[in-house]
């Protein structure tokens, strides 16, 4: 088994790589390498996209490594292999990010990716830092992890999704916001899961061994 996390210069993977190595190898799921080659993503039991910063800038970057795309999306749509996309990764899903422009995503889950608007003025944006999670519908990749777990998020725009069966988890930040998404062999999080401890480690486990 091999679970493959894509490289396209969009952040540093250093964490998310050790964590999903830790989890596979504590769980038997196989090998897990970082790569920015597509054939490595073609030949992938399972991806993962990370993605930290700008939706426009991080699509770009995506767009330039030639054949990545392509690759995904033959592994992930016409293959059905488990995906899990993090952050900008999971914005990434929607049909379009408003962020600085009017950028397109994959349009793999229907939504649109929105400014943060918490309906207290004296909230912060960016949303930064540790919140709880409330689970909206269960989820194999969510076993083992309840409503009051916390998350770690670091970001200025969320993903409004169209379908509510869609959105699998959020959380409260003076207005809802969506925290992790799914459909079929799809699954994103807008926190990052390697930097959220238990409850973080326990869905990249779920994650490796999930057969959708």
């Amino acid at each position: 088994m091999l679970t493959v996390i894509i490289d396209y210069d969009s952040g540093n993977l250093h964490s998310a790589e050790k964590a999903f190595q830790r989890m596979a190898a504590e769980t038997g799921a196989g090998k897990v390498i970082v790569t920015t080659k597509p054939e490595d993503v073609a030949r992938a039991d399972r991806v993962v996209l990370p993605g930290d910063g700008a939706f426009p800038a991080c699509r770009q970057q995506l767009s330039d490594h030639r054949g990545i795309y392509e690759a995904l999306e033959e592994a992930v749509i016409r293959q059905a292999r488990p995906f899990m996309g993090i952050c900008v990764g999971m914005q990434m899903l929607a049909t379009m990010s408003h962020e600085y422009q009017d950028t397109p995503g994959f349009d793999w889950i229907k939504g649109h990716v929105r400014k943060i608007t918490p309906s207290d003025p004296t909230l912060k944006v960016p949303h930064m830092g540790w919140n709880d999670l409330v689970i909206d519908h269960a989820h194999p990749v969510l076993d083992g992890v309840a409503t009051g777990d916390h998350a770690y998020f670091v970001h200025s725009y969320h993903f409004v999704v169209d379908d509510a069966a869609q959105r699998l988890a959020h959380c409260d930040y003076a207005g809802d916001i969506t925290a992790i998404v799914g459909r079929d062999n799809l699954i994103g999080m807008q926190f990052h899961p390697e930097k959220s401890q238990a409850a973080g480690l326990r869905m990249i486990a779920n994650f490796l061994s999930w057969t959708p």
